[in-house]
């Protein structure tokens, strides 16, 4: 009798548990600008589990903190297209929201005059979001419940592309890739300083510690190192291929990895040395980069071969590739 009681209490004991704690649900959400979808991966599997409409060549996705919600730019220009398509050069104007728990598109903001919004990020709150627009150049700060422009800060620079923000969020660092240059803006005075980077400068990170922004340019295959403490270029060397566009770092802060598409490599580097560790061979154009939260796997995307790469970070193998969508370009990893 004694042990059929303690068999029912544990019975009961994990049933709770597993109503209490449910499954960890990752989830790898790529961009496929082509298709204008958000493909949704599960990668222990490596599986789509849907691809839910965006906008007009969408380009790049910014997940909230709770990993509950994808924002997607629908930046509105795309490469591959049917004879007649005239869409594919247009700029767009909207960000679409996905709910990634229910897997439907949940709203679409609209940024009226503000056209080719491209780099997002989210606030540690979750109640902000900031992205780039090409027209006119600047950073829109959205209310992420209602899509409701708050402020902008124009970058003074041409082509405004990608964004990151210091861990406070009180400094947003932009890259202008017609401008050759990094937008420095504080973002309580709305002070804006200029660095000069490198012709085609696009791809951006902040190491985790917020004390160095990585950006890479893409017409001189060169990486610039700037400090947050001085937002002046403290290092710059070549990024071991051609054409650099996008870049992450590792969460604990110690490698960067670098797309570079024109040479179909990704290079990694020891970001306290600024030494090259490794070049990997890719498929055609690896464009999008992201290293999981938990800094074992990197997920690249490769335009031109339309697959996503996964990638054993500790051992840099390439582990395999999957059939994604036409195009994909953002990447990035939901983990809730």
């Amino acid at each position: 009798m004694k042990r059929h009681c303690l068999e029912f209490l544990l019975a009961a004991f994990l049933a709770v548990c597993a109503f209490a704690l449910p499954a960890r649900a990752d989830t790898v959400v790529v961009v496929c600008k082509s298709d204008f979808q958000l493909a949704l991966v599960d990668p222990a599997t490596q599986k789509v589990l849907g691809k839910l409409p965006t906008g007009l060549g969408p380009h790049e996705v910014a997940i909230s903190p709770d990993g509950r919600t994808a924002y997607v730019s629908n930046f509105g220009r795309y490469s591959v297209y049917a004879a007649g398509d005239t869409e594919h050069d247009k700029a767009g104007n909207t960000i679409t929201v996905i709910d990634l728990v229910e897997r439907k598109v949940k709203a679409t903001f609209d940024l009226g005059t503000h056209t080719g919004p491209h780099g997002m990020i989210v606030s540690h709150d979750g109640k902000l979001l900031w992205a780039t627009t090409e027209t006119p150049q600047a950073v829109v700060e959205i209310d992420s419940a209602t899509g409701k422009i708050l402020h902008v800060w124009n970058t003074t620079q041409e082509r405004s592309h990608m964004i990151v923000a210091t861990p406070n969020e009180m400094k947003f660092y932009v890259t202008n890739t017609v401008s050759g240059s990094v937008s420095v803006i504080d973002r309580s005075s709305g002070e804006v300083k200029v660095v000069k980077t490198g012709p085609g400068t696009e791809g951006i990170a902040i190491s985790p510690d917020g004390k160095e922004v990585w950006a890479a340019s893409r017409l001189d295959d060169k990486i610039s190192i700037i400090s947050t403490a001085t937002d002046a270029i403290v290092a710059a060397f070549p990024s071991g291929g051609k054409g650099p566009k996008r870049m992450d770092f590792t969460p604990d802060g110690t490698q960067v990895w670098v797309t570079n598409p024109s040479s179909n490599q990704a290079t990694v580097f020891d970001a306290r040395a600024r030494e090259l560790l490794a070049s990997l061979t890719l498929s055609k154009s690896p464009s999008g980069v992201y290293i999981s939260s938990d800094g074992r796997r990197a997920y690249i995307t490769n335009a031109n071969a339309n697959e996503l790469t996964f990638i054993d970070v500790a051992s840099r193998k390439i582990l395999s590739a999957m059939p994604i969508g036409t195009d994909p370009d953002g990447v990035a990893w939901s983990a809730r």
